[in-house]
């Protein structure tokens, strides 16, 4: 891995501020998704090893609360400005280990960075109330102090956001972290802890712990010192989470699994709402969890969308993303693309057509090609199950009351999208689709400012925004009596 700073490819745990890999001789080999080549390995560390990371994070606790809020933005502000100046090695870290195209690996690092500079400044904004008392002999207050702390589990699609997503607001607000890593994609969380390291965060306020999930999850679940469990991966594993947290009550934020409706009414602007879904659905091979899942197509509008989504479809570069002009690179593993070929095929034994790609891509590998299907139906799993992987699968529908309504029939509800130029169905649709983040007439609302987050079995608490602090602080009531 050439980096301009080697010292940011880690290849141990970072606990207590140490470099470790705690004498452990097993370890988790990390592949490059567009070659298969080998990129190095991390420890595959255990209960024993998550306890005293934990341990760690409880010793630290105590200091990093009592600091200001100002005190700990001025740490955040450090680590933002190192980030800033070392994007171009987490870039290539990202791009390395994940396999999405370079330029948009730089974009995941300016949007990773956003949230150490919102967080900085809100680190010394979280405000409390003074409440008009009830008897003249009493004055009320509600304040808010650090939960604890926090267990953050990340997934490998976002390696460096869902770090400082998760991590600027537990610090701001006084928490101390544990975090695991994906193991597809560890390298990115622990150059972070290096930069973060450097911008003087102290020894077990942040420790990065790489090994087995099941085993390290379970330690910060069981574990009675651990007060918040912060996670972002499948719905089947927030379920998990949540049950095995059920003994020890903890707090729980779940950024869970997606399936986004993208609908175009018969008012929109075609050749807009063509370039949004792009946006949408493209990044990063498709493998996000907001990216359009499901496209509903106003049947009057329905030949000409297609049409100009399979030619805007054909101009996608694949390969890769080290590559110049790249656009498109690997599925993350074998998993990810046999659950995309899966689902492709029994699209296609139950009536879809074909307009572009269908097939695993001729560079082979984990390359799948970009794909548009027509005609799908809600009979295709393809309408019930995240896709995860560059497939438009394009929808037509009649009526706003029944393409609202299909939007609706999934257990999920992360996000959702539609482009109408009508301003009253503007607020009808907006309002009545069961998702946590609406985008109208735009495929991209991501950023620092607003609150990200699900509704339904796509989770709850909400990640960024002034809101973003709240997850990580608990709110005193005090009640002082005897003042007259």
């Amino acid at each position: 891995m050439k980096l301009d700073d080697p010292q940011l490819y880690r290849q141990r745990a970072y606990i207590n501020g140490n470099w470790t890999d705690v004498g452990v001789q097993e370890v988790i080999e990390v592949h490059n998704p567009a070659t298969g080549e080998s990129l190095g390995f991390v420890p595959d560390l255990g209960q024993v090893e998550t306890a005293q990371a934990i341990e760690a994070a409880e010793a630290a606790f105590p200091a990093w609360k009592a600091k200001t809020g100002k005190e700990r933005g001025e740490i955040l502000r450090r680590w933002h400005d190192l980030v800033m100046a070392h994007i171009d090695d987490l870039a290539m870290i990202i791009t390395l280990e994940n396999g999405k195209p370079l330029e948009e690996a730089r974009g995941e690092v300016l949007y990773a960075v956003s949230f150490l500079d919102w967080f900085a400044e809100e680190a010394r904004r979280q405000y409390g109330d003074v409440i008009p008392q009830t008897r003249g002999d009493q004055r009320l207050f509600a304040i808010r102090q650090p939960v604890g702390v926090c267990g953050a589990i990340i997934a490998w699609n976002f390696p460096c956001t869902l770090v400082t997503r998760k991590v600027a607001p537990a610090l701001a607000a006084g928490c101390t972290v544990v975090l695991r890593p994906a193991d597809q994609t560890p390298f990115s969380a622990l150059a972070l802890a290096e930069l973060a390291e450097r911008a003087g965060v102290p020894a077990g306020v942040f420790n990065v712990i790489t090994g087995n999930p099941r085993t390290i999850g379970g330690e910060l679940t069981a574990n009675k010192t651990v007060s918040k469990i912060t996670f972002t991966g499948s719905t089947p594993v927030g379920r998990l989470l949540m049950e095995q947290s059920a003994p020890t009550v903890k707090r729980l934020s779940l950024e869970l699994g997606g399936n986004a409706p993208f609908i175009v009414f018969e008012d929109a602007d075609v050749k807009k709402a063509v370039d949004n879904l792009m946006v949408s659905k493209f990044r990063n091979a498709g493998q996000t969890c907001v990216c359009a899942n499901r496209v509903f197509v106003h049947d009057s509008i329905y030949d000409e969308f297609a049409h100009q989504v399979t030619a805007k479809v054909g101009e996608l570069k694949v390969g890769n993303g080290l590559e110049t002009d790249v656009t498109i690179g690997p599925m993350i593993d074998d998993k990810g693309l046999l659950k995309v070929s899966e689902l492709v095929q029994d699209a296609i034994d139950k009536g879809a057509r074909v307009l572009m790609g269908g097939n695993r891509h001729a560079l082979g590998g984990n390359y799948y090609e970009p794909t548009v299907l027509t005609d799908v139906s809600q009979e295709m799993d393809v309408a019930r199950k995240e896709i995860f992987g560059p497939v438009v699968t394009l929808f037509r529908f009649k009526s706003e009351d029944e393409v609202v309504a299909e939007a609706n029939s999934v257990e999920t509800g992360l996000a959702g999208y539609f482009f109408s130029q009508d301003v009253a169905r503007v607020w009808r649709v907006a309002e009545a689709l069961e998702v946590g983040i609406v985008g109208v007439n735009t495929g991209m609302f991501s950023n620092e400012v607003g609150p990200f987050g699900g509704v339904k079995q796509s989770g709850f608490g909400r990640e960024g925004s002034r809101y973003g602090l709240d997850d990580f602080s608990e709110l005193k009531y005090i009640c002082l009596g005897d003042v007259e």
